[in-house]
């Protein structure tokens, strides 16, 4: 077994509740945990649940644009904020995930 100097370093922050596809941040429920997925959350603006794929901005952009094609829905209508603003919600994804 590798020790744990030898373990690759996970990717990511090591806690983000912003979501990587749409910019949604509630600020309470993370996306990020200890660098990995947190695969019990699943983003209620966009429907993304933070995975492995999650890693590559090129993967990132194609479920963005895929979101973007059908008008950006939300998965969860009642969460959605009365003044909602797409434009200044996706300035809220990290630059490195643009």
């Amino acid at each position: 077994m590798p020790s744990e100097q030898e373990l690759p370093l996970p990717p990511g922050p090591e806690w983000e509740t912003v979501c990587r596809v749409c910019g949604y941040d509630d600020g309470a429920e993370p996306f990020w945990e200890a660098g990995w997925p947190n695969e019990g959350a699943i983003c209620p603006c966009c429907d993304n649940e933070p995975s492995m794929n999650d890693v590559s901005v090129m993967a990132l952009r194609e479920l963005r644009g895929y979101w973007l094609g059908l008008g950006a829905p939300w998965r969860s209508p009642g969460s959605r904020p009365k003044n909602w603003d797409i434009l200044e919600q996706v300035k809220h994804i990290p630059a490195e995930w643009r």
